[in-house]
């Protein structure tokens, strides 16, 4: 199924929230489809990155920030975890561990429990080339400011430093691999 019909599926209703996640979920397209290119010895599924990166973000429908018109009942942290139940039900499984995967430059058993965040218990830390390759693509763009340009390397940092120095120094390991 193309990713923007799953994306109708869940957001039709929602036109302006439809916007924002399919203009973030573009640049996020674009930025990881450019790494690819820019790392030819890395071999990867572009066509999953593609599909991945457009739908990786797809649990936000599910989650409570009004700031980008979502009303759901969910903490913003869990939208990994709702996306990757919603493409679960459809049989996509590999999408699904993206979306499980690629909140700050992932989240490990430990950041769960010191952090108390509100997510089942577990290691979400991405572990493909694709699944990485999305993660890092997505900390260079927001959903609430422009969402087709692409932040700073410094400001991208600071905001992976919110979930603890360990997703910090795993950013910094993604960099030292996928940067452009």
């Amino acid at each position: 199924m193309n990713p923007l019909e799953i994306i109708d599926r869940y957001y039709a209703s929602e036109p302006d929230l439809w916007a924002i996640l399919v203009g973030h979920s573009s640049a996020v397209a674009a930025y990881a489809l450019t790494i690819c290119q820019a790392h030819p010895e890395i071999a990867v599924d572009r066509r999953f990155i593609y599909e991945a990166s457009m739908l990786h973000d797809i649990g936000i429908i599910r989650c409570d920030a009004p700031s980008i018109h979502c009303h759901g009942s969910l903490p913003y942290i869990c939208h990994g975890i709702a996306g990757a139940e919603m493409l679960r039900s459809l049989g996509m499984e590999m999408h699904a561990r993206v979306c499980e995967r690629h909140t700050g430059a992932g989240l490990s058993l430990v950041d769960i429990r010191e952090q108390k965040l509100p997510l089942p218990p577990g290691d979400y830390l991405p572990m493909t080339p694709e699944e990485q390759i999305v993660c890092y693509a997505d900390k260079f763009f927001s959903k609430s400011r422009e969402l087709a340009i692409a932040k700073s390397l410094e400001r991208a940092r600071r905001s992976v430093a919110k979930h603890g120095k360990d997703s910090l120094e795993r950013f910094e390991a993604l960099h030292s691999k996928y940067h452009l």
